[in-house]
């Protein structure tokens, strides 16, 4: 009795095994319709499907599609690098805007506030005349121009 229920246990774990282990066959009819079947059709090529891993027995063409999908996450690295750069070398640029700015509008209200402008040149003061009061006025003005306005 002991033989017949170990037999039959054995058995009973062998079969679905076996079972599973069946050939699926992958196919496309003429007009572009995708199949499985356990048999292999007559007339078209078909391609052995391995159902347990989900993967297909054409071990090259699954290597080729690693290979792209390598180059392809090498390439959208690269892209997003080349973002990245670009967005930093923009914030710099605006940032310097700003900066530019921000020193333009000061020196315009100094000159807007200040009759007399002294400077120091070659470690002597000295005052800035009239004509070179006008001339820094519309230097500045330019500057605030191109760095305060939209981009």
């Amino acid at each position: 009795m002991n033989r017949k229920t170990l037999t039959l246990t054995l058995l009973l774990a062998v079969v679905p095994g076996i079972t599973m282990s069946a050939a699926v066959y992958k196919w496309t009819d003429e007009n572009g319709v995708t199949h499985f079947g356990d048999r292999q059709p007559t007339g078209a090529k078909a391609e052995r499907v391995n159902v347990r891993s989900g993967t297909s027995s054409d071990a090259s063409a699954s290597r080729q599609s690693l290979q792209e999908q390598l180059q392809n996450l090498e390439k959208h690295q690269e892209d997003e690098a080349k973002q990245r750069r670009e967005a930093a070398v923009e914030e710099a640029r605006r940032k310097q805007r700003e900066a530019n700015c921000a020193t333009a509008r000061s020196n315009l209200e100094v000159i807007a506030n200040h009759a007399r402008i002294r400077i120091e040149e070659n470690g002597a003061l000295r005052y800035l005349t009239q004509e070179e009061i006008a001339e820094k006025r519309a230097e500045l003005e330019r500057m605030a121009e191109d760095n305060c306005g939209p981009m």
